[in-house]
């Protein structure tokens, strides 16, 4: 095999960009990765990331993809103070049907700051000696033809080069120009769906009361399209540190405030619960307020297209952008390069015939599950698509509200939902005959008056 062949590209060091270099790493491939920013040397904020201010969560189903792909990468987070939140016990959720019970463990999410985790990951993924870092490159164009692309043309310091690879990888995240380079070698353009639901998010750390500093559960007041407070939500997610990462959530025109006044007001008094706001009381701001509206819902299908050229796969954000408010971009980018290790493994490796397309389909299938989840709630917000729900849309909302009613108070049916939140299943495992039989049903135990807080936790807290 020549030198091309075993020889791959990776454009964009993001998240994604660093887990799909070691997926191919893996796979006996020298990979260069090709980042237009500078790359901070340490947990430190990265231009192009604006979405780091805001709550980041690994579900379990990410987590374990990323502990194959990295392995360390948990032990290093835990290191660096990332604590392991078991999924529902340790969250105080108030659906639109009502306050989650604490059920025993499901699954878990490694909650932590953005730049720290990027950083942990970074670090582990350069140590790989196949790997090479790029960063203030840009990438100007793929190289080939319709039929299989060969390489990238980069630009530094004004000097352009072509680097040359048997497989080249988009993770160029939600400003990709896969479709655009596609057009440039002959292909049609792909499907695409949007579903933008105009939520706004307000985030601002915070120093938790030193009670409240290690074990704290996350609380979560989840939007609800049905009230007048339509879209109004916050999460609370302790973080390394002993500090609370809070975003507030609001949908056009109520969006949050970008002050920091206005942010504890908007958090007592405009969520369907005062909680996150009576917290808050009691803790100490550390930053400003970081507002960001960047929260559509966009999906390419470029498995769908009928002609797709060898040597090209595109992941992440650049295939399916998700809103945050959800937290499965981390996760569906772990799972997406660890499909894409296992198609390169089973064809061959890069520049393999019919590899790319394969590899495509496979990192296709990872984003369904959060694809469903997202746009199951979000195309439900006012002028979130030109045409509205589909009939689709409204079966599928029916079936999974009745099981969120139903996982209130029942607690084989919130373990079995949780699962697929957090990517351990997938949405099928929602249609099994017990949970048909379930929803049916609906909860087996009253609704619960309140947020099922602690009085420990609460003390800790200084709520009373």
């Amino acid at each position: 095999m020549s030198e091309v062949k075993t020889t791959a590209v990776v454009l964009g060091g993001s998240l994604a960009g660093m887990l799909a270099a070691r997926a191919l790493a893996a796979t006996g491939a020298r990979v260069t990765v090709v980042e237009r920013d500078p790359l901070p040397a340490g947990p430190e904020p990265r231009k192009g990331l604006p979405q780091a201010r805001h709550v980041h969560q690994l579900w379990s189903g990410g987590a374990r993809a990323l502990e194959e792909l990295v392995p360390g990468a948990r032990d290093a987070l835990s290191a660096a103070g990332v604590r392991r939140v078991p999924m529902t016990t340790d969250m105080v959720a108030l659906s639109a049907h009502g306050w989650y019970r604490r059920w025993p463990e499901s699954a878990f999410m490694l909650p932590a700051g953005r730049d720290l985790l990027d950083w942990v990951v970074r670090d582990l993924v350069r140590a790989d000696g196949a790997i090479e870092l790029l960063d203030r490159t840009e990438v100007v164009a793929l190289t080939g033809t319709g039929r299989a692309v060969t390489g990238a043309r980069v630009r530094a310091d004004g000097a352009e080069r072509t680097l040359e690879a048997g497989l080249v990888v988009d993770a160029t995240g939600r400003g990709s120009r896969a479709a655009h380079w596609l057009a440039g070698l002959g292909l049609p353009e792909p499907e695409r769906r949007e579903v933008d639901s105009g939520l706004t998010y307000a985030s601002r750390l915070f120093r938790a009361p030193e009670g409240a500093r290690d074990g704290f559960p996350v609380v979560n007041i989840e939007p609800d399209q049905r009230g007048s407070r339509i879209g109004r939500g916050g999460v609370l997610l302790p973080v390394e540190d002993g500090r609370w990462l809070v975003t507030l959530i609001g949908a056009r025109p109520d969006e949050p405030p970008s002050t920091g006044d206005e942010f504890l007001r908007y958090a007592r008094e405009e969520l369907r619960h005062p909680l996150i706001g009576e917290l808050l009381t009691h803790a100490e701001p550390l930053t400003d307020v970081t507002v960001t509206r960047t929260t559509a819902n966009r999906r390419v299908f470029y498995e769908r297209l009928t002609e797709w050229p060898e040597g090209f796969v595109v992941l992440g954000d650049a295939l399916c952008a998700l809103n945050p408010v959800y937290g499965h971009g981390m996760s569906v980018a772990a799972r997406s390069a660890l499909a894409l290790r296992d198609t390169v493994l089973r064809r061959g490796g890069p520049g393999t015939p019919g590899l790319a397309r394969r590899a495509q389909r496979a990192v296709g299938r990872t984003v369904r599950t959060a694809w469903d989840l997202a746009i199951g709630a979000d195309v439900f917000y006012p002028g979130a698509t030109p045409a509205g729900p589909t009939v689709r849309d409204r079966l599928v909302a029916g079936y999974v509200g009745r099981l969120l009613l139903t996982a209130t108070g029942n607690g084989r049916v919130a373990r079995r939902v949780t699962d697929v939140t957090s990517l351990e299943a997938g949405a099928q495992a929602l249609l099994a005959p017990r949970m048909l039989l379930a929803a049916a049903v609906g909860p087996l135990r009253p609704p619960l008056t309140g947020p099922p807080l602690t009085a420990e936790e609460r003390k800790a807290a200084g709520l009373v």
